[in-house]
């Protein structure tokens, strides 16, 4: 009985570790993606912006 309480404490500890750490993946994308969408969208007015001063 003690070494199933023991091998319940080490799995609970190793799921709690290691789902914590996916939400810190996830937080890390979700992050990087709205960084690219705003570089997409000030690359895009840039260009926008160089294509008016070039027809004028």
């Amino acid at each position: 009985m003690k070494t199933l309480k023991a091998y319940f404490l080490s799995l609970l500890l190793v799921m709690t570790l290691t789902l914590s750490g996916c939400e810190l993946v996830g937080d890390i994308f979700q992050a990087g993606m709205w960084t690219a969408v705003i570089v997409i969208v000030l690359i895009v007015l840039l260009i926008g912006w160089l294509l008016r001063k070039m027809r004028r």
